[in-house]
């Protein structure tokens, strides 16, 4: 695994861990033990996970999500923490490196933002580049059903298109606040809009963003 990857692992297996199973997180209807169950099954069980992207695969990944669901909550922790299994193209550093940075990333702050006293994290810059290099590479993916045209831009000016289109927001923040903006985290995500005032509203209630 790789340095950011790992270290993100870690954090959010400690996180699920002081949490609790029952605690909420920003995914919707989901708690603690639910988000545990969705990062083993996308790790372990490619049989199934494909249901996150292709909708007839879905009743397949709802019935393992159940089945991992029920299992202790200790032991969901504990297969996060351990990793994927040396199957898993998980297990590979570079995919690692290209899959989990943003997904550990993402999911600890899910369960870190849902509670009523968290702050925002003091990331450092190689770990803020990381993020940044993923989310060029995935912003048209993540944009793509945004109902305005969608700039990202960094505070040094740095700037990626998720979406063409007019009227143009651009939403501007630190990579890691940009990340979850764009993985649907608008409401909880530290960043600024500028642009057109109805497509600013449009943006911020967005369903339509990430995957």
């Amino acid at each position: 695994m790789s340095t950011h990857a790992k270290r993100e692992r870690l954090l959010f297996a400690d996180l699920l861990e002081t949490a609790g199973p029952d605690a909420p997180t920003l995914c919707e209807g989901w708690t603690t033990r639910d988000l545990a169950a969705h990062v083993v099954v996308r790790e372990r069980r490619p049989d199934a996970a494909g249901g996150l992207l292709i909708k007839q695969l879905a009743p397949r990944l709802d019935k393992v999500m159940a089945e991992y669901t029920d299992k202790p909550y200790e032991e969901l922790i504990q297969l996060i923490r351990t990793g994927p299994p040396r199957f898993s193209p998980f297990s590979l550093k570079p995919v690692d490196e290209a899959s989990n940075i943003i997904e550990f990333y993402v999911h600890t702050e899910d369960v870190r933002r849902a509670q009523p006293d968290w702050s925002p994290r003091d990331l450092d810059p190689v770990f803020q580049d990381a993020l940044w290099s993923r989310l060029e590479r995935t912003a048209r993916l993540m944009g793509r059903g945004a109902p305005t045209g969608l700039v990202l831009r960094r505070p040094d000016g740095q700037t990626a298109v998720a979406h063409r289109g007019t009227p143009v927001v651009t939403v501007t923040g630190e990579p890691s606040e940009l990340v979850l903006f764009s993985y649907g985290r608008q409401s909880a995500a530290k960043v600024d809009l500028d642009g057109d005032e109805n497509a600013i509203a449009k943006l911020h209630e967005s369903k339509q963003l990430g995957i």
